[in-house]
């Protein structure tokens, strides 16, 4: 079967997911449709396992897929500072699942949209 398409091109395809994984690394914790939940996973799973490679060129892989934004981020004291979601992933979230070999995402559904129907899920990492 493949992947699924979405209802777009094979470019607004990839933006849509490039989004949709920089969105669940940075805030853990997104609503959206089902399809592109299901389709979303299989692609955070990927980072997440080049996060715990932790290497330079698990990091470059990474970086080419992740869009470049600024995350801001409170540490055990409670100090602010900002990162860039690739450094959250690689810092912040990879190395909270060492131990475990896969099955980084969870999906919940939620019930219809209101608009259209459309099933919708929260995505969250565990």
């Amino acid at each position: 079967m493949g992947y699924r398409k979405l209802g777009r091109t094979s470019s607004q395809r990839k933006a849509l997911l490039r989004d949709l994984t920089t969105d669940l690394i940075i805030h853990e914790r997104i609503q959206t449709t089902e399809t592109r939940a299901k389709e979303l996973r299989s692609v955070v799973e990927k980072m997440i396992t080049l996060g715990k490679r932790g290497d330079l060129h698990a990091r470059r892989q990474a970086a080419q897929y992740i869009r470049r934004e600024l995350v801001t981020v409170t540490n055990d004291e409670g100090n602010e500072s900002e990162i860039y979601a690739i450094q959250k992933l690689f810092d912040n979230v990879a190395p909270r699942y060492t131990e475990r070999q896969g099955g980084y995402t969870r999906i919940m559904k939620m019930g219809p949209r209101r608009g259209d129907g459309a099933p919708v899920v929260i995505i969250e990492l565990v």
